[in-house]
């Protein structure tokens, strides 16, 4: 939050005409304008016959009234205190204080959904994706967040949220449960409660006999979790997020998959890619699998296709590692909505108008007591 000012000039105008009235106060209430009298008779006649004169100060050379005195001139500065205080917070008002929210600008900035293939060959990737965008969700603000995974069916982890504890919890919670299948040795390692717990993770992923890593249908299953997405449509379907006009928020889909399909998709990775693309979604992709299958054709057919469709495409060829690719795509995605989102400015005179109130109150009774 930034407190900005959305009037400065009618600040500064009231300012100048409080400093004029205090100024002509002062100038007209100067006692040295008045003229001075003429002596005071000291009584009738000759000076033996004068008159007793008596003072102020006698009258108040006494305890009691000295120390009335001096609590009158303690409320009397008070007073003045408060008057000029609750005047400045008169004239912080009419400036009209406001805050830019920088939450509020990215606040609808874009929809994430991480789409993990879960066939044996990428398993060991995915905790990779899942521990890097686990120390990502500490910096979003108003992203949401979803977790779809996938082999010849899908199961959706949780849907698309910014309730960023649950997606920490979650995240964390999958990453731990994949630790075990970085490779063969670790998997052979595995007791059997650890191979349990992964096998529920999965559960719900495998319900297609003869048939795993059905890309296509997958992409299509994350789409569906994004709203404006509509299966078979082109993508809309009458909602105000829908791809017939400019979406209120950006959607991407991070696919991590090593593109090699066994079985019969219902949607090749060509038709689900025009499919969700017609939909405004962007798909950017990232290759898990081991390097020496960067160069097979099911790897470059799957670049070709996601960056015909504006989508990022990124490998381990580079010596990168997942957790840098990760990154790369995220920040890519991010400068691209913060260039398109815009500043959120509201009015703010909450605390200024209290401020304000309790300085008239306490004015007020300060006065009262003063002239008591």
């Amino acid at each position: 939050m930034m407190l900005s000012w959305q009037w400065p000039w009618a600040a500064a105008a009231g300012a100048l005409c409080v400093m004029a009235v205090i100024l002509l106060v002062a100038v007209l209430g100067d006692p040295r304008r008045g003229g001075r009298g003429g002596k005071g008779m000291r009584g009738q006649g000759g000076s033996g016959d004068a008159l007793p004169v008596f003072s102020l100060d006698d009258d108040l050379n006494t305890e009691h009234a000295s120390r009335l005195f001096h609590q009158w001139r303690v409320l009397g500065r008070l007073t003045a205190a408060l008057l000029a205080a609750a005047l400045a917070l008169c004239v912080a008002l009419l400036a009209r204080p406001s805050l830019i929210d920088r939450g509020e600008e990215l606040s609808s900035s874009r929809d994430i959904v991480l789409c993990l293939d879960v066939s044996g060959s990428t398993l060991p990737y995915d905790r990779e994706v899942l521990e890097t965008y686990l120390s990502l969700v500490s910096n979003f603000q108003g992203e949401r967040i979803g977790l779809s995974i996938f082999n010849s069916t899908s199961r959706t982890v949780f849907p698309l949220t910014d309730d960023y504890d649950l997606v920490a919890r979650e995240l964390k919670s999958a990453a731990e449960t994949l630790k075990g299948v970085e490779s063969q040795a670790d998997i052979d390692k595995m007791s059997d409660r650890q191979y349990q717990r992964i096998s529920d993770w999965l559960d719900g992923t495998q319900n297609r006999t003869n048939a795993t890593s059905l890309i296509g249908d997958g992409v299509v299953s994350c789409a569906a979790m994004l709203p404006g997405f509509a299966y078979g449509s082109g993508g809309s379907n009458g909602s105000d997020d829908s791809a017939s006009g400019e979406r209120r928020r950006a959607a991407s889909i991070v696919l991590a998959t090593d593109n090699v399909v066994s079985g019969k998709p219902t949607y090749s990775l060509s038709a689900a890619l025009d499919l969700v693309h017609g939909a405004g979604i962007t798909v950017d992709g990232l290759f898990s699998g081991p390097k020496a299958s960067e160069s097979e054709s099911t790897t470059t057919d799957m670049k070709k296709l996601i960056e015909s469709h504006d989508g990022i495409f990124l490998t381990q060829s580079n010596g990168a590692s997942v957790n840098e690719l990760v990154r790369s795509i995220d920040q890519r995605r991010t400068a691209h909505s913060e260039r398109s989102s815009k500043a959120s400015v509201t009015d703010a005179p909450g605390w200024w108008t209290l401020a304000l109130a309790v300085a008239v109150a306490a004015w007020l009774a300060v006065a009262w007591r003063l002239r008591r």
